[in-house]
């Protein structure tokens, strides 16, 4: 199996809390910068989805927390897209330290959303493959 699609991330001061360590909204914030960075890395642009009427949508999304990140350490974000049967996908991303450390561990459900009719569109899977230049990266 290949290697999952990542990206560096180097955790800044101004996202630490009290404790001194990465805020826990901000984990958030590094998976979808992972997420619109895999779209980008395959071909798939934020106006090439609105040009379709489509957009992802977060349905649902787990975080399970590690170990701690301080301000200043480098971390690879990875993300990996898991298709099943139906309107949903599942987006599986690790936080991982420049030691191997996973300090984090997030699970989503995801759907393309038909901006029209506001509705997850029936297959996502075939409109990333339509879309994508290089569907290889979602895993098609």
């Amino acid at each position: 199996m290949n290697e999952p699609f990542s990206v560096p991330v180097t955790v800044r001061g101004y996202e630490t809390d009290v404790q001194g360590h990465l805020n826990q909204a901000v984990y958030l914030n590094y998976a979808e910068h992972a997420r619109w960075s895999l779209l980008q890395a395959a071909g798939i642009r934020q106006a090439d989805l609105v040009g379709r009427g489509i957009g992802p949508v977060a349905l649902e999304t787990t975080i399970r927390y590690r170990r701690e990140l301080l301000a200043g350490e480098e971390v690879e974000v990875t993300c990996a897209f898991l298709w099943g049967e139906g309107k949903t996908f599942r987006i599986v991303q690790t936080v991982r330290k420049a030691d191997g450390t996973v300090a984090a561990e997030i699970e989503a459900v995801g759907g393309l959303m038909d901006l029209g009719a506001r509705r997850l569109v029936a297959d996502p899977r075939e409109r990333f493959k339509e879309l994508a230049s290089d569907p290889a990266l979602f895993g098609l």
